[in-house]
């Protein structure tokens, strides 16, 4: 539980089935960076471009649906629940939609399937399963470990953590044994993964919460995060090493940041735990493939900083191909961009200068430091530029903070500022949120919002762009980008960068699995394109080869297959 934060706009405190149509694996929190027809790079307050010189559009309209959609679900429970709730967006049984896994922390966690019409209203039926019904569930995230085409699950827990391997038709069953992992006993608030070299498993980091004493009381002493790498034999797992020191991580993030080829771990840490004295703080992990992990340090350039870290949101929002990494806290969120470039992992924080910071509610009268959970970077009115998401909500009664904390939508601007649009696009509530996604639901190139709730139920909102409920209106062009590497393991070229390419201006972004806050999502990349109708798009994969320019048209999902010189259609439904 995250103390009050100093607040400024510097360093806080120095049988399985087929695949049949491929998917491209988008985690949580991914990299994009737009170029819109028309558009110019701009300076703004002279640290952040943002990409167009015009045609930024106000917020879309999101219709409330949480009564109609078919979801009755909260995340629960006492202490050991204050943090976590978060949700997986994937598609479980091949027809192209998302299904949601919600957390349900002192309840049974529950996956739920999507019944929505394209374009129409949203609609869920849940899927009862002893295999996925799971209680003490914190959170989870979607990815594919074992390149069979179908979807799995890596379920966060308050106890033992369960891999839950995909059978196919939203069927699971425990694989824990298959992959020898031990789930622990650990309190796991945070995950992400990615690909070593050529690795057939992916290469797993748990993060790892307090410590829990012989009489099950919680100690207050923060745990070594997990990292599991793939054994000798490659097709099962090794034991795992700890990253230590931890500092009670609340969200780890696997990204190229420098864009070396290496994928490193950001780490962000919950500073209540760990206190003013302890050396606790965020951390970034050199992960070097076949050598064991080391942090970086001042040496390297990295600056020491200490917020009550819950999420990370990662989004190359000035087009130079390098993220600014988001990291969300109490007071203040912090909005970080590198000050001298790749040489070396040293940041700057942003955040207040382009509109970002959201320390306070912007509604409900409330005056007290705002807390802010999980955060996600995404174009919701497909005008070019980058939208980002926050999720708030009181860790439970603490009076030095907001207890009315509503979610902020700050919607980009041409000129590389926010503005906060959460009312304006209908979405101003005053629940406890903790985990959310932003995906499209029903396949009409608009994204719908899903947040997660502390002793509530969950809220889904769809986005209906400038129409109605009964007529939506489409805003900007847009493309639903998927990529597939059928023939080796990674099949969801997990670490690949997309290149959109519109006019003479070029668009690039990473796919991960991991970041946010305790949930992540496994579906097609979303691109807002402006007027743009077509654009072409173009593959790095995961092992540094580049793949062909592909043009494709736009307002439709596409598939971009490693080794095919043409767009693949989406997979219809059956």
């Amino acid at each position: 539980m995250p103390l009050p934060l100093r607040r400024d706009d510097g360093p806080a405190d120095a049988g399985t089935t087929s695949r049949r149509g491929r998917r491209l694996a988008a985690g949580g929190a991914v990299l994009v960076a737009l170029v819109v027809a028309g558009g110019t790079i701009v300076a703004a307050s002279g640290l952040l471009g943002r990409i167009g010189s015009g045609g930024a559009l106000g917020p879309p309209r999101f219709v409330d649906e949480t009564a109609s959609v078919g979801i009755e679900h909260a995340y629960d429970g006492d202490f050991d629940y204050f943090v976590g709730g978060g949700v997986a967006a994937f598609d479980c049984d091949e027809d192209g939609d998302q299904e949601l896994y919600l957390s349900g922390g002192a309840k049974p966690a529950a996956l739920y399937r999507n019944d929505s019409p394209v374009g129409g209203a949203l609609r869920f039926s849940p899927i009862a399963d002893s295999a996925t019904d799971l209680t003490a569930v914190v959170g989870a995230y979607p990815l594919d470990i074992e390149g069979a085409g179908v979807t799995d699950l890596a379920v966060l827990r308050l106890g033992e953590n369960v891999i839950l391997r995909g059978l196919g038709g939203c069927r699971f069953e425990r694989a824990n044994e298959r992959f020898g992992i031990d789930g622990g006993t650990e309190w796991t608030t945070a995950f992400s993964a990615t690909w070593e070299g050529s690795a057939q498993l992916p290469t797993l980091a748990f993060g790892t919460y307090l410590e829990l004493d012989a009489n099950d009381e919680w100690t207050g002493k923060c745990l070594p995060n997990e990292l599991v790498r793939p054994d000798v034999s490659g097709k099962s797992y090794a034991r795992p090493t700890a990253l230590a020191p931890g500092w009670c991580s609340l969200s780890l993030l696997f990204s190229d940041w420098d864009r070396s080829g290496r994928r490193d771990l950001r780490v962000s840490n919950d500073r209540h735990y760990y206190g003013d004295y302890s050396g606790g703080e965020e951390q970034l992990w050199k992960m070097v493939p076949g050598k064991q992990p080391r942090l970086y340090a001042e040496a390297d350039g990295w600056q020491t900083l200490k917020i009550w870290g819950m999420g990370i949101a990662s989004q190359d929002l000035d087009g130079d191909g390098y993220p600014e990494i988001y990291l969300t806290s109490q007071g203040d969120n912090k909005l970080e961009t590198l000050a001298d470039g790749p040489a070396e992992p040293k940041y700057e924080n942003i955040a207040v200068s382009h509109g970002a910071a959201a320390g306070e509610p912007f509604a409900g009268g409330d005056t007290l430091p705002s807390t802010a959970w999980h955060a996600e970077f995404e174009d919701v009115n497909n005008d070019g530029f980058m939208d980002l998401f926050v999720a708030k909500g009181n860790v439970e009664a603490m009076p030095d903070y907001a207890s009315r904390d509503p979610s902020n939508l700050l919607i980009g601007r041409a000129d590389g500022m926010f503005t906060e649009s959460a009312e304006a696009a209908g979405i101003l509530n005053f629940a406890r949120a903790r985990g959310a996604a932003l995906v499209d639901l029903n396949r009409d190139g608009l994204l719908d919002l899903v947040q997660v709730n502390r002793r509530e139920n969950v809220k889904v909102w769809r986005n209906v762009g400038a129409g109605t409920a009964e007529e939506p209106a489409p805003l900007g062009h847009w493309l639903g980008i998927q990529v597939a590497d059928p023939e080796r393991s990674n099949q969801d070229a997990i670490g690949a960068w997309v290149a959109v390419r519109v006019g003479d201006r070029t668009i690039q972004r990473e796919v991960t699995v991991g970041g946010g806050h305790a949930g992540g999502q496994l579906g097609p990349i979303h691109i807002g394109l402006g007027s743009a109708d077509r654009a072409d798009v173009r593959v790095t994969w995961p092992d540094g080869e580049v793949g062909p320019w592909v043009p494709v048209a736009a307002d439709r999902f596409v598939t971009i297959d490693r080794g095919v010189l043409e767009p693949l259609p989406w997979p219809p439904r059956p």
